[in-house]
């Protein structure tokens, strides 16, 4: 009898073990079926030609004024008791003044508006920052932000009611696409963050067909880890722009090779503002500058480079980036209670500029009206704390 159980039992074992390689093997092809068919479609969809030409889908307007509202309750959800913030890239490293320079050899195909003249240097103001509508710590994984404002900028601006500004901004952060496509997902993201239902944001409904597992990936890579210093990051425009008769997108890499050595001093990262003090022992400390290449990727529309969708990072095997100006941060003492207040009242949009540099697409008309609206919001209140310019 125990001879008898003795066998039985190591017959049972190995079934055991053969229906549970079976099973995973089976869930193995599946999820292997499950990728290719996922991978066939995208590779579907993000293929072919695109239009040239901005597609306004019907509705966007009234959807406009719904984010609109809902920004501006996110600016009173996160005021402080003596100023409203922003209501995204709220916490500034810095503002700074720079110096962009048009390269004497730029091919004439890239002569266009502010980059028209070779040669041409333009003085500038450069805002850094993190991305979250509430001043964190740094080391919280975050976006990081650089926007760029040109003076002096010759022209009529896009925005008729600024008729004296004369200013050419780029906006961009430290990611090649955004986790929204277009104005109607960005309404229904913003709105369930407003609202403290994060996981709403890309899980709207139970029905899988409404869930966006693309997005929630590209949100994840953009709130990284902080980089040692904002002077190492590249920055992205991730939403198209003209450029003359062309569309591009704009990115900012560090040029280190165009500035003196230098080694960024290893920061405590435990403390909350550690990449404002790298900034400021880089520039004011150690009195080093920081370079940067300005750069464009023109659309081909017979590649798969849309405009209307910002969440499609245009490749670089599609149409590489080509440099169109040279950024040098000189050292300087930024960090003085008077910059930093107008810092923080310094309004950076990309429609203050040229019609050269028109911004286009869903993305880029939204920022319009809600850049505006949220700004006037903000400095109407901060005028009664008296911290408004």
């Amino acid at each position: 009898m125990m001879f008898s159980d003795t066998t039985r039992r190591p017959g049972l074992f190995c079934r055991l073990a053969r229906a549970l390689l079976k099973l995973a093997l089976w869930l193995l092809a599946v999820a292997a079926l499950a990728f290719a068919v996922g991978y066939g479609y995208y590779a579907w969809k993000f293929s072919g030609p695109v239009p040239a030409e901005e597609q306004v889908p019907p509705g966007e307007a009234a959807m406009t004024q719904d984010i609109i509202q809902t920004a501006i309750r996110i600016v009173d959800q996160h005021r402080e008791p003596t100023r409203y913030l922003r209501d995204a890239h709220a916490k500034a490293h810095g503002c700074v003044t720079a110096q962009v320079s048009v390269p004497q050899n730029l091919a004439p195909e890239l002569r266009q508006g502010v980059f028209a003249e070779p040669g041409k240097t333009w003085q500038a103001w450069i805002r850094l920052s993190n991305g979250n509508a509430y001043p964190q710590f740094d080391q919280l994984q975050d976006a990081r932000g650089m926007a760029i404002k040109l003076l002096d900028v010759p022209g009529t601006p896009l925005m008729a009611d600024q008729a004296d500004r004369h200013e050419q901004d780029f906006v961009m952060f430290n990611h090649p696409n955004f986790f929204v496509s277009d104005v109607a997902e960005y309404r229904q993201n913003i709105g369930a963050q407003a609202d403290g239902k994060q996981v709403m944001a890309f899980f709207p409904s139970i029905d899988p067909r409404s869930w966006q597992l693309r997005h929630l990936l590209i949100a994840k890579a953009t709130l990284a880890k902080a980089p040692l210093s904002p002077t190492l990051a590249t920055y992205y425009s991730v939403s198209p722009y003209k450029f003359g008769s062309a569309n591009v997108k704009f990115r900012v890499v560090p040029d280190p090779g165009s500035c003196p050595p230098y080694t960024v001093a290893k920061q405590n990262q435990d403390l909350p503002n550690f990449l404002r003090t790298a900034l400021h022992q880089q520039l004011t400390t150690d009195q080093q500058p920081a370079c940067f290449m300005l750069q464009v990727q023109r659309q081909d529309p017979s590649k798969y480079m849309p405009i209307e969708d910002t969440s499609v990072q245009w490749k670089e095997s599609d149409a590489p980036f080509q440099t169109v100006a040279t950024v040098r941060v000189p050292p300087q003492d930024f960090d003085t209670p008077a910059q930093n207040l107008m810092c923080d009242n310094l309004s950076f949009n990309p429609w203050h500029g040229i019609e050269a540099h028109r911004p286009i697409g869903g993305i880029n008309r939204l920022r319009k009206a809600v850049y505006e609206a949220v700004s006037e919001y903000r400095h109407a209140r901060n005028a009664r704390f008296g911290t408004a310019p």
